[in-house]
């Protein structure tokens, strides 16, 4: 299943807005060359006359070869001059060429008919960011993270958990591991998987984070035909990493069990880093999910268990109670 047709649109347009903003540079840095050196100038009109001369040349008959050689000759002694007029103003010798974002497909997105690297990558960024659109990423950072919220005998361990997690985002790479959040509601699993997320997307990557009940209805509506968006799927498999909020808070159903389950094997299979914040333990997953589920966890994820009291519950009530004076 491909990307949505807007999703193609936007990315198609960013690389055209790329290729244009590349142009108009260049075209700029001429006018402003060739106003300060009016010889560069005469250079750039002779060089377009060798090159209809060369077509004239061809269709003209005659001694084609020695024709075309004189012209070559007199083609490259220009460009010479011209590389000198550039290295007496101190300028870099590709100071008049268009500077593209992707020098393979000059930022068309298109190598020989075939899709460029660059407009994959820029297929995957626009489908992350329309599946974050909602998300509150800037609300949860490291830094808002608290440890007072959590009772003596388990700060340490949370503490350990938030620099493991803040590790992960400043190390992140496509090596990383996957990594299972486990504990009670309400313990700072959903506020480290977004503070995760938006670090590793302020470094570059594409990230999809998402509660799983929301994917999974998104999912069903473009399964079932009720949804002209068709990119959702796709966009979970090729994201740099996937993060699973709320795993067990779905309604769950044939469909649902059976695209979780394919989510977290497919990535597996692929070494797409997945990170999975559930409220269930281990036992709950295998009965809600089977034993073909909880083998791939425990074969291939990180676990970190959540520990202490309900953190909204506590802010909650600090913020019922009155100030003092």
């Amino acid at each position: 299943m491909g990307y949505s047709k807007e999703v193609y649109r936007n990315a198609a347009a960013k690389l055209a807005d790329q290729r244009a903003k590349a142009e108009r540079e260049a075209e700029e840095r001429r006018s402003a060359f060739f106003s300060a050196c009016p010889r560069a100038a005469e250079i750039e009109r002779q060089l377009s006359r060798t090159a209809l001369a060369a077509a004239r040349a061809v269709l003209g008959g005659g001694n084609v070869r020695e024709n075309l050689s004189r012209l070559k000759e007199s083609n490259q002694a220009l460009q010479r001059e011209q590389q000198e007029l550039l290295q007496k103003a101190g300028l870099p010798g590709d100071f008049l060429t268009v500077h593209y974002s992707c020098p393979k497909c000059e930022d068309t997105g298109y190598v020989d008919g075939i899709l460029c690297s660059c407009l994959r990558q820029a297929l995957r960024e626009e489908a992350c960011r329309q599946l974050n659109a909602l998300t509150p990423l800037s609300l949860s950072t490291f830094e808002s993270f608290s440890l007072d919220y959590y009772p003596e005998q388990t700060r340490a361990s949370m503490e350990k958990i938030l620099f493991n997690c803040m590790d992960y985002a400043k190390n992140f790479s496509f090596s990383s591991p996957n990594i299972i959040m486990m504990g009670s509601t309400g313990l700072g699993k959903t506020h480290l998987s977004l503070a995760i997320a938006r670090a590793v997307i302020e470094k570059g990557f594409g990230v999809v984070y998402g509660s799983v009940n929301n994917l999974i209805e998104k999912l069903e509506r473009e399964h079932f035909g009720r949804d002209e968006e068709t990119s959702t799927r796709q966009s979970l498999m090729d994201c740099d990493l996937l993060i699973l909020d709320d795993l067990g808070t779905e309604f769950r159903t044939a469909f649902s069990v059976a695209e979780v389950y394919n989510l977290i094997n497919t990535r597996q299979m692929t070494r797409r880093p997945t990170i999975i914040s559930t409220n269930l333990t281990m036992k709950e997953l295998e009965a809600a999910y089977t034993n073909r589920f909880t083998s791939r966890i425990i074969a291939d994820y990180v676990r970190c268990l959540f520990q202490g009291d309900d953190i909204r519950q506590k802010k909650r009530m600090q913020a019922s109670q009155p100030r003092r004076a």
